[in-house]
């Protein structure tokens, strides 16, 4: 029984439009970079975009060969709107006045994302000799929610969990164990101008 990989990436930098800026393509090329070497298979990525095009330009760095294919799973939304005791203060102006039908919806595509690409989606692997190795490109929320299912974490802790743009996060999959994870927000093939830690940019001394 061989093992999934998944190589988890928030996309590039996008503008107030949802588009790649020049910046998130030198990021999402970087990223390429960083995976060229592994034998990835398929890229997945969300509907949107700022996501589409990051994974078009991690691909000409993939042999430009990779199936690259849209997963609605992977699409940017809040994946589980906490109780009223579950949420952090911070938080709390965030979901007020949210919809239940705007969250009951939220919370079905995060019931897809998992079952397709979490401990459930280890069934894309059954009967197969060799490992799977696939990249998924997507958003904050999605990851956090695919970090919080590895864990096996209460639903409300995918607060918390941020990705900076094409940071690499990695989750490994194997027959009947618990998922691992190797990595997380991961960016060490980014060079610090292009690095987002969510601190505010000040002149260095």
């Amino acid at each position: 029984m061989g093992t999934r990989y998944l190589y988890i990436a928030r996309h590039g930098d996008a503008d107030a439009f949802g588009n790649l800026t020049d910046r998130g393509r030198e990021q999402a090329r970087l990223l390429g970079r960083r995976l060229a070497h592994l034998p990835i298979e398929a890229i997945w990525h969300s509907p949107l975009p700022r996501a589409a095009d990051s994974a078009r330009e991690l691909n000409i760095f993939l042999t430009g060969k990779v199936t690259v294919g849209e997963a609605p799973e992977l699409l940017d939304h809040v994946p589980y709107v906490p109780t009223p005791t579950e949420t952090p203060p911070a938080w709390v102006p965030f979901f007020d006045g949210y919809a239940n039908v705007a969250a009951d919806a939220g919370h079905k595509i995060a019931d897809s994302l998992t079952a397709r690409f979490g401990t459930a989606g280890i069934d894309a692997i059954a009967g197969r000799d060799g490992d799977v190795h696939e990249a998924l490109i997507t958003h904050a929320y999605p990851i956090a929610w695919l970090m919080r299912d590895a864990l096996e974490a209460p639903p409300q802790r995918w607060l918390g969990l941020n990705s900076a743009n094409t940071a690499l996060t990695v989750i490994e999959h194997r027959f009947q164990l618990p998922p691992t994870i190797i990595m997380f927000n991961d960016m060490g093939h980014l060079p610090p101008h292009l690095q987002w830690t969510g601190f505010p940019d000040v002149p260095r001394p």
